[in-house]
């Protein structure tokens, strides 16, 4: 399922990244690599903040919808 459908506090395994080559590489720079665990700390006007390794992102939810969990 597309990482926007966690609700807060839910977290997840990446398990798919969709999108173009420039998407996914600059998705990856940011930590969203497959078999990480992301979790969603707070959902703010359809942004998402995000924990993924030692970081918190903040993504659209456009983006997110590009990141499949598991």
């Amino acid at each position: 399922m597309p990482l926007s459908m966690l609700a807060p506090g839910e977290e997840g395994a990446i398990r798919a990244v969709r999108g173009k080559e420039e998407v996914r590489a600059h998705l990856a720079q940011l930590g969203f690599v497959v078999g990480t665990a992301v979790r969603v700390v707070n959902a703010v006007g359809g942004n998402l903040i995000l924990q993924v390794r030692d970081s918190r992102v903040a993504l659209d939810r456009a983006m997110a919808e590009k990141i499949l969990v598991g």
